[in-house]
């Protein structure tokens, strides 16, 4: 029964991983996507952005007018305009900026791959790490859940379900912070609204090198020797769990936002 409840689970849901994980430009190719963000600064998102580029430079000239009767302090007016147009087309371009950023981050990751692939003569995958322990260490007909075997083969089962549940609250935040890619930019005419940017290229940059470093940590998963004894299957325990906690190691080092289901929201306020 355990059996066809892991081969169920296996056969199913784990090449769903690699498509979570290893996002490309591709992302950006979405029609729904395209229009949501707005294919010109008069539709989607961008509008709702230029319209508030418009209200920044009306606030500033109140602020400016204040300044005139010694009520507030405001920046000089050639500083405010230079960083009004230079931001402005930042803004407009920010669905091109962030697919650079994308694109850049999937090559990293692409090459740490390429190297595995040229060492173990493998595919460096999800896919293919799950296939290589179900016939190296896991071929038997039935698998016993109170054995050895079986206590870490549901580990190693559940770990890879919560893989699949954190990486997708990681591609749905990947195209949250796109979406608001253009107020990120819009921020920084400000310097009372940059804070916004900081947090932004922060949590962005941090969501890109988790790409990264799984590239990194499934390279040493495919140097354990699969042998079936006893600490190859500890080592690729370490491995899930490591995988796991990526988002946590990647954000004590980066910043930026959490994918675990119980943090996100609350990191998600904290960095607003």
């Amino acid at each position: 029964m355990f059996q066809n409840i892991f081969s169920s689970v296996d056969s199913s849901l784990y090449e769903i991983l690699d498509e979570l994980v290893f996002i490309d430009s591709d992302i950006f190719k979405e029609s729904f996507f395209e229009k949501i963000f707005g294919s010109s600064s008069t539709k989607g998102i961008l509008l709702i952005a230029n319209a508030l580029l418009i209200g920044f430079a009306i606030y500033y000239c109140i602020k400016l007018l204040g300044s005139n009767f010694g009520i507030t302090q405001s920046q000089r007016p050639f500083q405010f305009i230079l960083k009004l147009v230079l931001f402005g087309i930042f803004m407009n371009s920010a669905f091109f900026i962030c697919e650079q950023f994308v694109y850049i981050n999937s090559l990293i990751s692409s090459s740490i791959r390429a190297l595995g692939e040229n060492i173990f003569k493998d595919n460096i995958c999800f896919s293919t790490l799950l296939k290589n322990i179900n016939s190296s260490l896991y071929n038997s007909s039935d698998i016993n859940i109170f054995s050895i075997d079986g206590i870490i083969k549901s580990i190693i089962s559940v770990g890879f379900l919560n893989l699949i549940f954190s990486y997708s609250i990681r591609y749905i935040l990947l195209k949250v912070f796109i979406l608001i890619s253009p107020f990120a930019f819009l921020s920084l005419t400000i310097p009372s609204t940059s804070i916004f940017f900081k947090s932004w290229i922060r949590a962005f940059i941090s969501l890109l090198f988790i790409q990264d470093f799984i590239s990194l940590v499934l390279l040493l998963a495919f140097s354990i020797n699969m042998t079936g004894k006893l600490l190859s299957k500890i080592l690729l325990v370490g491995v899930i769990l490591v995988l796991m906690k990526s988002n946590t190691l990647v954000r004590e080092f980066l910043g930026g936002i959490s994918t675990e289901f119980n943090g996100s929201i609350r990191n998600f306020k904290n960095m607003l």
